[in-house]
């Protein structure tokens, strides 16, 4: 099992990550991912920007322990997910999450539930640059509501 969780500047390329991911591994019969990315509209005004802060330290551990839980509720054989900070203009890649498992039910699964946690319990903050200035992205209800439908599975 390989859990690993980058928080970087950089971009990245999916089909390499998803590459080494899965290599020598005949076990694997299913891949899921995600790819977020900074769209240039948001709550109805454009996006110039977005720049993404984190925590160091605090940020991996929770995402690590996310990608945990997952394992704890599926077959999952790995995961992971590379999060990028720094300044990005739309179109720019902004997280990656990949699974693997031997089953596309369990490696859909855990792909969404991580990504769903992801976006609420990781220590992340966003800034928009917009036509009417800067502002802080709020957290959003429907992320919130993406989060309590898991509350009940196991």
């Amino acid at each position: 099992m390989t859990v690993s969780v980058r928080v970087q500047a950089e971009d990245f390329d999916i089909s390499r990550e998803t590459a080494a991911l899965r290599k020598d591994n005949p076990r694997i019969g299913a891949i899921a991912s995600f790819i977020g990315v900074v769209r240039d509209l948001n709550e109805g005004d454009s996006v110039a920007e977005m720049t993404l802060e984190h925590y160091p330290g605090m940020t991996e551990k929770s995402i690590t322990a996310i990608i945990t839980d997952a394992q704890g509720r599926w077959q999952v054989m790995d995961a992971l997910v590379i999060h990028r900070i720094g300044t990005l203009k739309p179109l720019d890649q902004i997280v990656l999450v990949v699974v693997t498992s031997a089953h596309r039910g369990d490696a859909f699964a855990a792909c969404e539930f991580i990504m769903d946690y992801l976006k609420t319990q990781a220590p992340f903050w966003k800034k928009e640059q917009t036509g009417k200035g800067a502002r802080w992205v709020d957290a959003r209800a429907a992320d919130d509501a993406a989060v309590q439908r898991w509350q009940t599975k196991s």
